[in-house]
């Protein structure tokens, strides 16, 4: 079929659509360049004015859980320098608000035949290190020492120097101040503690109805007359006394 004058243009025109066409569809399939992956690191957190939290503030290690207390009804007989305890109860190694320190071994936990103490006495201590927490949540976990031997009695040089004089009916219990750099371990000397908040828990020993809270003499920490007393070798170390019926918890 012969094609007239006027047809050859508008199929020249009809070809040239048509391979426009063709390749914008060969394009639109083909598989684009890779883009680069865009930036996904956050900016560094700033503290958060009124928080308390600075980007370097020390914060209460991964929580703990306690360990099963077997409870039972205790009797503190004869005195703490001359006595014993019938059923006994045994603190954890360690819990949630607290952390238990062998003062022999310089190492956490402590001896499990050195935490035993009056049933009272370990609720006490207890209910102390979780009030404690939660007022101070920026704080290291409370370091429990020694409290008396599953039977109580003699406690003395043969079980570690210095020994204890006393610590033998289940009514004494050893707690160390609390470390300014947050670790949780014993301070080597009261310059490492961190001054009021060994203060709050003297305080707090106090209101809990200790009968005797002993101190560094060097410490400066302070109390009722003839409760909070300084004595020697008490720089790292509050030693509380309670009398054989705990009334008052704080």
């Amino acid at each position: 079929m012969r094609m007239g004058a006027r047809t050859a243009p508008l199929l020249a025109v009809a070809i040239v659509l048509a391979g426009a066409a063709t390749w914008a569809a060969w394009a639109a399939d083909r598989p684009s360049a890779p883009q680069p992956a865009p930036n996904r690191t956050a900016p560094p957190r700033a503290a958060v004015p009124g928080s308390g939290t600075a980007p370097q503030a020390r914060r209460r290690p991964r929580a703990k859980a306690a360990g099963a207390v077997r409870w039972r009804s205790s009797l503190a007989l004869g005195t703490p320098t001359a006595g014993r305890l019938v059923r006994g109860v045994r603190l954890p190694a360690e819990g949630t608000h607290f952390f238990t320190w062998d003062p022999v071994r310089k190492r956490s936990p402590n001896r499990h035949w050195r935490r035993h103490g009056t049933d009272d006495l370990v609720r006490v201590v207890l209910r102390i290190a979780r009030r404690f927490a939660a007022e101070h949540p920026d704080a290291p976990r409370i370091a429990v020492g020694d409290l008396s031997r599953p039977r109580g009695g003699d406690f003395g040089r043969r079980f570690g120097p210095l020994g204890h004089a006393s610590h033998q009916n289940g009514l004494d219990v050893d707690v160390y101040y609390p470390r300014r750099d947050g670790r949780e371990r014993a301070p080597r000397r009261f310059a490492q503690a961190d001054r009021a908040l060994a203060q709050d828990l003297v305080d707090r020993f106090v209101r809990a109805g200790a009968r005797q809270v002993f101190v560094g003499p060097g410490t400066g920490l302070t109390g009722p007359r003839g409760v909070v007393q300084p004595w020697p070798n008490h720089d790292d170390h509050l030693h509380a006394r309670f009398p054989s019926s705990i009334t008052r918890h704080g």
